[in-house]
């Protein structure tokens, strides 16, 4: 974990990553993948170290395992793929499994994120707007909810977990949070479904072109 200083720059880090995996995910996935490798590489890193240790010494881990894991999710970028076809595909199992109540069993969560990868792989495009969409909309909402002092916004930008903060809590003062988590990643996936096609126009008119 962070120190609390470092809770409004990794907050900043965290919204700006939302917004660009929100609205841009398809057209900058190794970015997004980037930014988000670092993210989850500093704080492995930062939890790794001691209690005791200074904060030149968690900065220094931060740096170099945010860097670390940014590295490694831009090279794997099929498992990237891979990865956010699983996690939409449990995501959607846990929503469905809501219905009848409690959680579905360890072994159909494992083999449904399995079909999700595979499925990922075969619509990339379609799996990593909808992907991208939905966990940048949620990492938009944590970052500006830790910005404005929201404290289990603030603890998961500290820890880089922006799902300590549930998206479907049955608070009733938190309805909110779930109708503008669904909002965002809508307008999303739209805009870059948008934007995804004309480029791919663009593209095309341009090689008919050349030939």
């Amino acid at each position: 974990m962070l120190p609390a200083s470092y809770a409004a720059p990794a907050a900043a880090i965290i919204t700006l990553g939302g917004v660009l995996a929100c609205f841009f995910g398809y057209r900058l996935f190794r970015l997004v993948l980037g930014i988000y490798g670092f993210v989850a590489g500093a704080m492995i890193a930062t939890q790794m170290m001691g209690p005791s240790s200074s904060v030149w010494t968690l900065s220094v881990a931060a740096v170099v395992g945010g860097v670390v894991g940014g590295a490694l999710m831009i090279a794997a970028y099929f498992i990237g793929v891979g990865l956010v076809g699983a996690g939409l595909a449990a995501l959607a199992l846990n929503l469905g499994w809501r219905l009848v109540g409690g959680e579905p069993p360890t072994w159909l969560l494992v083999v449904v994120a399995v079909l999700g990868a595979l499925g990922a792989l075969s619509v990339a495009r379609l799996v990593v707007i909808l992907g991208t969409a939905t966990a940048g909309a949620w990492t938009i909402i944590v970052g500006a909810l830790a910005l404005m002092g929201d404290r289990a916004a603030t603890r998961a930008a500290r820890t880089g977990d922006v799902w300590i903060l549930y998206p479907l809590d049955p608070l009733p003062e938190r309805w909110w949070y779930t109708v503008g988590w669904v909002a965002l990643l809508v307008v999303g996936a739209i805009v870059q479904l948008s934007t995804s096609t004309r480029g791919g126009r663009s593209r095309a008119r341009k090689r008919k072109a050349a030939a």
